[in-house]
């Protein structure tokens, strides 16, 4: 690729936004040209509407300080100056769908971090090594939405990263019910340690809306496209409990499983071991070459140690054995900000270019 696409990043100056600056610093295919937020950081450069607030251990990178950020209201204005955005706002649910619809609709591709849009039935929601098949239905979006290459996929939940892929690995022995506890980083909720001292030494057994989208949004992607919407499926049974500890990135779950035709151990190990995807087939430039690694010591995977394999964009699990109650049991764990927010979806746009839905304008 001789020029690299043109990115905007609406709602830039949030956690997630950072995380897109920092992830797109760079990159191979994308280029950062418009940040966008809220009407109270217009008009200033990035490094000024950042200042004090900006939240990763690396710096700001020198190619976004003096880019000026512009009010992401003026969709047109942010529009014009992009081949694609990238959204992580901070609003209402119905005041991102209104946005991102905007966006669409100038012909401009959104490829959203929120949850605004994860149940829209002809918007994808993609993990692109699972359901790439799903990028199918925006077809019949851009139709509905009047727009010839402006469209919306959105990327799923950050602590359904952690067990998900595990699981998909092993579809062909149907899963029956799973039971998860996800521990979930602050950074999830777009914190560290010095905003959220209430987390230090404590525990939350309670995150707004998580367990209903962790129970739901995996259904969604082992769904099919009927009629031109995508269909959840209705298999597993999924029962999830989502937990806050004092972690700063890296989302672990604990999972326990029954299958229609239980697998051996072996098998088991051996689909994790060998599970590639789209991303990998492509060669995407943000994919990890092995996408689940499994540790055979006791006491891995761990958030500290295991969270940036790959780059943050592989998955982990480790402790996998039988079950009294269930069949198995295991461990997995992924990085929430990263293959679970950013790093994700800029994984999407990788695929959506590489499979011809992102073009320069």
């Amino acid at each position: 690729m001789t020029q690299k696409l043109k990115v905007g990043i609406v709602g830039g100056t949030g956690m997630v936004g950072q995380r897109f600056v920092d992830l797109l610093d760079q990159h191979p295919w994308f280029e950062v040209t418009a940040i966008a937020a809220s009407a109270s950081s217009a008009g200033k450069t990035y490094e000024q509407s950042v200042q004090g607030r900006w939240k990763l251990t690396s710096p700001i990178p020198e190619a976004v300080k003096n880019i000026v950020v512009l009010d992401a209201s003026k969709v047109e204005e942010v529009a014009n100056q992009v081949d694609f955005v990238f959204c992580a706002v901070d609003m209402k649910k119905d005041e991102i769908k209104a946005l991102e619809e905007a966006y669409a609709k100038t012909g401009t591709p959104v490829v959203s971090n929120n949850s605004a849009h994860r149940w829209t039935p002809d918007i994808p929601m993609v993990i692109p090594e699972i359901n790439p098949g799903h990028l199918e239905v925006i077809a019949a979006q851009r139709k509905r939405l009047g727009t010839e290459t402006g469209f919306i996929a959105v990327k799923p939940n950050c602590s359904i990263q952690s067990y998900v892929p595990a699981l998909h690995a092993l579809l062909d022995f149907k899963p029956q019910v799973v039971i998860a506890s996800t521990y979930q980083a602050i950074s999830g909720a777009g914190k560290n340690f010095t905003d959220w001292p209430e987390m230090l030494d404590n525990v939350i057994p309670y995150i707004g809306g998580e367990e209903e989208k962790s129970e739901q949004e995996p259904l969604r992607i082992w769904g099919s496209i009927e009629n031109n919407e995508i269909v959840k499926a209705n298999a597993p049974l999924i029962s999830t409990q989502c937990i806050r500890v004092p972690v700063l990135d890296g989302h672990l779950a604990t999972v326990f499983v029954s299958f229609e035709n239980k697998p051996s151990k072996e098998e088991i190990l051996d689909r994790w071991q060998q599970f590639k995807g789209r991303p990998q087939e492509l060669g995407l430039p943000s994919a990890p070459k092995q996408f689940i690694t499994y540790f055979e010591e006791e006491n891995r995977p761990q958030t500290r140690l295991d969270r940036d394999i790959e780059q943050g964009m592989g998955v982990s699990a480790g402790r996998l054995r039988e079950d009294s109650v269930y069949d198995y049991k295991f461990v997995g764990l992924s990085h929430n900000t990263i293959r679970g927010a950013a790093g994700g979806a800029v994984l999407i746009a990788e695929l959506l270019k590489a499979e011809g839905y992102i073009q320069a304008k």
